[in-house]
């Protein structure tokens, strides 16, 4: 009787270890269905990212061939208005608009601009804002040859003139003003009257913001700004171009 209760026991080990292994079995075989599923699905995933990708990329190009024809009809606009101008200050209105567009069509070519060119653009860009504020926007400009060969982000004066026109009070009775000059760090400042406006529409801080990110990405370098009750200015680090992280 022992020896047939320990066969039957021998059994009964014998098929739970069957069973167990057979569970065992499953839960790796059911572990490799769900990976098998998870990697399809990332793979379909990527295809599908690749896809849109790929859209983006021909819609882009699309795009470009567009605006290519807009260029030169605008040029070629220009060129007409120009001659047909009847004095010279339409003339010289003209010509300063149309050094505006070009260096606004050329600048994405390039991660940087030089101080000589930024401060050149910047002169067309604000002779013609003073033809529409007269005397209520004061501009002055200080910045020596010795800074000319410097590099800053291309448009980042624009960016910070246009905000201080947008936010501030420009007007004959209280004029708004705005100083670019020069320090031995070496940087340049970008430095206006602080009169804000009762109204106006509130900021997004997208056009400070994105020098900030150019300055981070192509030089791991900061800008400064400093406000008080009496006036805004941003510092923006000069850079040498072989120093620049692409």
């Amino acid at each position: 009787m022992p020896l047939l209760s320990n066969t039957s026991g021998f059994g009964t080990i014998h098929d739970v270890f069957i069973n167990l292994t057979a569970s065992s079995f499953i839960s790796v075989l059911i572990y490799f269905i769900i990976y098998n599923i998870q990697i399809n699905i990332t793979l379909q995933k990527s295809k599908l990212e690749n896809e849109l990708l790929k859209q983006a990329q021909l819609r882009a190009q699309l795009l470009s061939l567009q605006q290519q024809v807009s260029p030169h009809f605008l040029f070629n606009s220009l060129s007409t208005l120009k001659t047909i101008a009847p004095d010279h200050e339409t003339k010289t209105y003209v010509v300063q608009l149309a050094n505006v567009y070009r260096y606004l069509l050329n600048f994405n070519e390039h991660h940087l601009a030089s101080v000589k060119d930024e401060i050149a653009f910047m002169k067309s860009y604000l002779y013609i804002l003073q033809e529409r504020f007269e005397q209520a926007l004061q501009i002055s400009i200080d910045v020596p040859d010795g800074f000319l060969s410097f590099y800053i982000p291309p448009l980042s004066l624009q960016l910070l003139i246009e905000n201080a026109i947008k936010h501030n009070i420009v007007s004959p009775e209280q004029p708004l003003f705005i100083r670019i000059y020069t320090d031995q760090t070496p940087a340049l400042t970008i430095e206006n009257s602080y009169q804000p406006k009762l109204s106006v529409e509130e900021s997004t801080g997208k056009g400070l913001q994105n020098i900030k990110d150019r300055y981070q990405l192509l030089a791991g370098k900061q800008i400064n700004v400093y406000k008080n009750d009496e006036l805004f200015k941003v510092t923006l680090p000069l850079m040498q171009h072989e120093r620049i992280n692409y």
